[in-house]
Protein backbone atom coordinates (compact mmCIF):
# COMPACT_ATOMS: atom_id res chain seq x y z
CA UNK A 1 0.00 0.00 0.00
CA UNK A 2 1.30 3.42 -0.96
CA UNK A 3 2.30 6.07 1.55
CA UNK A 4 0.76 8.73 -0.68
CA UNK A 5 -2.37 10.36 0.65
CA UNK A 6 -4.39 11.61 -2.32
CA UNK A 7 -7.78 9.99 -2.83
CA UNK A 8 -11.31 10.66 -4.04
CA UNK A 9 -14.54 9.39 -2.52
CA UNK A 10 -17.45 7.70 -4.26
CA UNK A 11 -20.57 9.73 -3.52
CA UNK A 12 -23.67 7.62 -2.95
CA UNK A 13 -24.48 4.17 -1.65
CA UNK A 14 -22.27 1.34 -2.91
CA UNK A 15 -23.90 -2.01 -3.65
CA UNK A 16 -22.71 -5.26 -5.20
CA UNK A 17 -24.12 -6.84 -8.33
CA UNK A 18 -23.38 -9.35 -11.05
CA UNK A 19 -22.52 -8.37 -14.61
CA UNK A 20 -24.66 -9.99 -17.28
CA UNK A 21 -23.80 -8.30 -20.58
CA UNK A 22 -22.86 -5.05 -22.26
CA UNK A 23 -25.74 -3.26 -23.98
CA UNK A 24 -24.01 -0.22 -25.49
CA UNK A 25 -20.68 1.59 -25.06
CA UNK A 26 -22.08 3.25 -21.95
CA UNK A 27 -24.59 0.78 -20.54
CA UNK A 28 -24.74 -2.76 -19.20
CA UNK A 29 -27.23 -5.20 -17.75
CA UNK A 30 -26.48 -6.21 -14.17
CA UNK A 31 -28.28 -8.31 -11.60
CA UNK A 32 -28.93 -6.66 -8.23
CA UNK A 33 -30.73 -8.59 -5.50
CA UNK A 34 -32.01 -11.09 -8.05
CA UNK A 35 -33.36 -8.48 -10.47
CA UNK A 36 -31.83 -7.56 -13.84
CA UNK A 37 -31.50 -3.79 -14.32
CA UNK A 38 -29.69 -1.48 -16.72
CA UNK A 39 -26.71 0.42 -15.33
CA UNK A 40 -24.68 3.30 -16.67
CA UNK A 41 -21.15 2.21 -17.55
CA UNK A 42 -18.84 5.26 -17.44
CA UNK A 43 -16.18 3.72 -19.67
CA UNK A 44 -16.32 3.35 -23.48
CA UNK A 45 -13.38 0.93 -23.55
CA UNK A 46 -13.85 -2.71 -24.45
CA UNK A 47 -13.10 -4.06 -20.95
CA UNK A 48 -13.47 -7.58 -22.35
CA UNK A 49 -10.81 -9.09 -20.09
CA UNK A 50 -12.50 -7.96 -16.88
CA UNK A 51 -16.21 -7.60 -17.70
CA UNK A 52 -17.45 -11.12 -18.33
CA UNK A 53 -20.86 -12.62 -17.71
CA UNK A 54 -21.13 -13.65 -14.08
CA UNK A 55 -18.43 -11.28 -12.83
CA UNK A 56 -19.13 -9.58 -9.51
CA UNK A 57 -19.23 -5.81 -9.88
CA UNK A 58 -19.42 -2.67 -7.77
CA UNK A 59 -22.35 -0.33 -8.34
CA UNK A 60 -22.99 3.19 -7.13
CA UNK A 61 -26.60 4.05 -6.41
CA UNK A 62 -27.46 7.44 -7.84
CA UNK A 63 -28.26 10.26 -5.44
CA UNK A 64 -31.88 11.43 -5.41
CA UNK A 65 -30.92 14.85 -6.75
CA UNK A 66 -29.37 13.36 -9.86
CA UNK A 67 -31.60 13.57 -12.94
CA UNK A 68 -30.97 10.35 -14.82
CA UNK A 69 -32.57 7.29 -16.39
CA UNK A 70 -30.62 4.55 -14.60
CA UNK A 71 -30.43 3.93 -10.86
CA UNK A 72 -26.87 2.57 -10.84
CA UNK A 73 -23.40 3.34 -12.15
CA UNK A 74 -21.14 0.34 -12.76
CA UNK A 75 -17.93 1.69 -11.23
CA UNK A 76 -15.88 -1.33 -10.21
CA UNK A 77 -15.11 -4.99 -10.84
CA UNK A 78 -13.85 -7.78 -8.61
CA UNK A 79 -10.98 -9.29 -10.60
CA UNK A 80 -8.16 -11.62 -9.56
CA UNK A 81 -8.55 -10.92 -5.87
CA UNK A 82 -8.79 -7.16 -6.08
CA UNK A 83 -11.48 -4.53 -6.49
CA UNK A 84 -10.58 -2.26 -9.37
CA UNK A 85 -12.18 0.89 -10.70
CA UNK A 86 -13.54 0.95 -14.26
CA UNK A 87 -14.88 4.51 -14.10
CA UNK A 88 -12.98 6.51 -16.71
CA UNK A 89 -13.96 9.73 -14.92
CA UNK A 90 -11.85 8.77 -11.90
CA UNK A 91 -8.31 9.41 -13.22
CA UNK A 92 -8.83 13.14 -13.86
CA UNK A 93 -10.44 13.66 -10.47
CA UNK A 94 -7.76 11.67 -8.67
CA UNK A 95 -4.89 13.35 -10.51
CA UNK A 96 -6.39 16.76 -9.72
CA UNK A 97 -6.32 15.93 -6.01
CA UNK A 98 -2.77 14.60 -6.33
CA UNK A 99 -1.66 17.79 -8.09
CA UNK A 100 -3.21 19.90 -5.34
CA UNK A 101 -1.50 17.77 -2.68
CA UNK A 102 1.75 17.66 -4.67
CA UNK A 103 1.75 13.88 -4.48
CA UNK A 104 3.01 13.48 -8.03
CA UNK A 105 6.67 14.26 -7.51
CA UNK A 106 7.43 15.03 -11.15
CA UNK A 107 4.78 17.77 -11.17
CA UNK A 108 4.97 18.97 -7.59
CA UNK A 109 6.46 22.38 -8.40
CA UNK A 110 3.25 23.69 -9.99
CA UNK A 111 0.76 25.61 -7.87
CA UNK A 112 -1.64 26.90 -10.52
CA UNK A 113 -3.86 24.17 -11.98
CA UNK A 114 -6.27 24.90 -14.81
CA UNK A 115 -8.44 21.94 -15.93
CA UNK A 116 -9.54 21.43 -19.52
CA UNK A 117 -7.22 23.67 -21.50
CA UNK A 118 -7.60 23.90 -25.27
CA UNK A 119 -4.42 23.95 -27.29
CA UNK A 120 -4.25 23.41 -31.04
CA UNK A 121 -6.66 20.68 -32.11
CA UNK A 122 -6.98 19.11 -28.66
CA UNK A 123 -8.37 19.85 -25.23
CA UNK A 124 -5.92 18.75 -22.58
CA UNK A 125 -6.84 17.75 -19.08
CA UNK A 126 -4.64 20.30 -17.32
CA UNK A 127 -2.52 23.38 -17.85
CA UNK A 128 -0.05 23.72 -14.99
CA UNK A 129 1.88 26.86 -14.25
CA UNK A 130 3.99 28.42 -11.55
CA UNK A 131 7.68 29.16 -11.24
CA UNK A 132 8.53 26.65 -13.97
CA UNK A 133 7.54 26.87 -17.63
CA UNK A 134 3.89 26.03 -18.26
CA UNK A 135 3.05 22.36 -18.59
CA UNK A 136 0.32 20.68 -20.63
CA UNK A 137 -0.76 17.43 -18.96
CA UNK A 138 -2.97 14.75 -20.48
CA UNK A 139 -4.31 11.96 -18.25
CA UNK A 140 -5.38 8.56 -19.60
CA UNK A 141 -7.32 5.81 -17.83
CA UNK A 142 -5.78 2.35 -18.02
CA UNK A 143 -7.65 -0.79 -16.87
CA UNK A 144 -6.00 -3.52 -18.96
CA UNK A 145 -3.15 -5.53 -17.41
CA UNK A 146 -1.55 -8.63 -18.93
CA UNK A 147 1.20 -10.56 -17.16
CA UNK A 148 1.98 -7.60 -14.92
CA UNK A 149 2.12 -5.08 -17.78
CA UNK A 150 -0.47 -2.30 -17.94
CA UNK A 151 -1.48 -1.67 -21.54
CA UNK A 152 -3.12 1.32 -23.21
CA UNK A 153 -5.33 1.49 -25.17
CA UNK A 154 -7.67 -1.50 -25.09
CA UNK A 155 -9.29 -0.27 -28.33
CA UNK A 156 -7.97 1.83 -31.19
CA UNK A 157 -7.80 5.48 -30.12
CA UNK A 158 -7.58 8.18 -32.76
CA UNK A 159 -8.30 10.75 -30.06
CA UNK A 160 -5.39 9.52 -27.96
CA UNK A 161 -3.05 9.65 -30.95
CA UNK A 162 -4.17 13.20 -31.71
CA UNK A 163 -3.48 14.23 -28.12
CA UNK A 164 0.08 12.89 -28.32
CA UNK A 165 0.70 14.68 -31.62
CA UNK A 166 -0.48 17.95 -30.12
CA UNK A 167 1.78 17.40 -27.10
CA UNK A 168 4.74 17.09 -29.48
CA UNK A 169 3.72 20.36 -31.12
CA UNK A 170 3.31 22.07 -27.74
CA UNK A 171 6.77 20.91 -26.65
CA UNK A 172 8.27 22.36 -29.80
CA UNK A 173 6.55 25.66 -29.02
CA UNK A 174 7.98 26.01 -25.53
CA UNK A 175 5.62 24.11 -23.25
CA UNK A 176 6.55 21.27 -20.99
CA UNK A 177 4.44 18.37 -22.29
CA UNK A 178 3.44 15.33 -20.20
CA UNK A 179 1.10 12.37 -20.40
CA UNK A 180 0.18 10.37 -17.31
CA UNK A 181 -1.44 6.94 -17.44
CA UNK A 182 -3.51 6.27 -14.33
CA UNK A 183 -3.69 2.49 -13.92
CA UNK A 184 -6.91 1.72 -12.06
CA UNK A 185 -5.54 -1.39 -10.33
CA UNK A 186 -2.51 -2.55 -8.35
CA UNK A 187 -1.16 -5.60 -10.19
CA UNK A 188 1.00 -3.86 -12.82
CA UNK A 189 4.76 -3.46 -12.37
CA UNK A 190 5.29 -1.71 -15.70
CA UNK A 191 3.37 0.18 -18.38
CA UNK A 192 3.64 -0.14 -22.17
CA UNK A 193 1.61 0.99 -25.17
CA UNK A 194 -0.68 -1.72 -26.51
CA UNK A 195 0.91 -2.24 -29.91
CA UNK A 196 -1.24 -5.28 -30.71
CA UNK A 197 -4.40 -3.18 -30.52
CA UNK A 198 -3.18 0.20 -31.81
CA UNK A 199 0.35 0.17 -33.27
CA UNK A 200 -0.02 3.78 -34.45
CA UNK A 201 -0.55 5.02 -30.90
CA UNK A 202 2.56 3.16 -29.76
CA UNK A 203 4.58 4.55 -32.65
CA UNK A 204 3.57 8.14 -32.01
CA UNK A 205 4.09 7.79 -28.24
CA UNK A 206 7.67 6.61 -28.75
CA UNK A 207 8.23 9.41 -31.26
CA UNK A 208 6.88 11.88 -28.70
CA UNK A 209 9.36 10.75 -26.05
CA UNK A 210 12.21 11.25 -28.52
CA UNK A 211 10.89 14.79 -28.95
CA UNK A 212 10.83 15.61 -25.24
CA UNK A 213 7.33 14.57 -24.17
CA UNK A 214 7.40 13.02 -20.68
CA UNK A 215 5.45 9.83 -20.00
CA UNK A 216 4.50 8.68 -16.49
CA UNK A 217 2.33 5.93 -15.03
CA UNK A 218 0.83 5.56 -11.56
CA UNK A 219 -1.33 2.86 -10.03
CA UNK A 220 -4.41 3.35 -7.88
CA UNK A 221 -6.39 1.25 -5.42
CA UNK A 222 -10.14 0.99 -4.74
CA UNK A 223 -10.57 0.70 -0.96
CA UNK A 224 -14.01 0.95 0.62
CA UNK A 225 -15.59 4.02 -0.94
CA UNK A 226 -12.25 5.63 -1.78
CA UNK A 227 -9.94 5.42 -4.77
CA UNK A 228 -6.41 6.10 -3.62
CA UNK A 229 -3.36 7.12 -5.61
CA UNK A 230 -0.76 4.36 -5.59
CA UNK A 231 2.85 3.98 -6.60
CA UNK A 232 4.70 5.17 -9.64
CA UNK A 233 4.92 2.40 -12.25
CA UNK A 234 7.88 1.92 -14.58
CA UNK A 235 7.25 2.96 -18.19
CA UNK A 236 8.74 0.69 -20.85
CA UNK A 237 8.38 1.87 -24.42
Amino acid sequence: MSTLVSFIEVKGKIVKGVFEKRRTRFSALVKVEGKTVEAFLPNPGRLQEILKSGTKVVLREALKREARKTVYDLIGVFHKGQKLSVDSRVPNRLVLEALKNRDIRELSEYHVIKPEYTYGRARFDFLLSGNQKSCLLEVKSCTLVKNGTALFPDAKTERGTRHVKELIKAGNEGYRACILFLIQRTDAYKFSPNDDVDPEFGRILRHAVLNGVEVYAYSSQFIGNKIVLGEKVKVKL
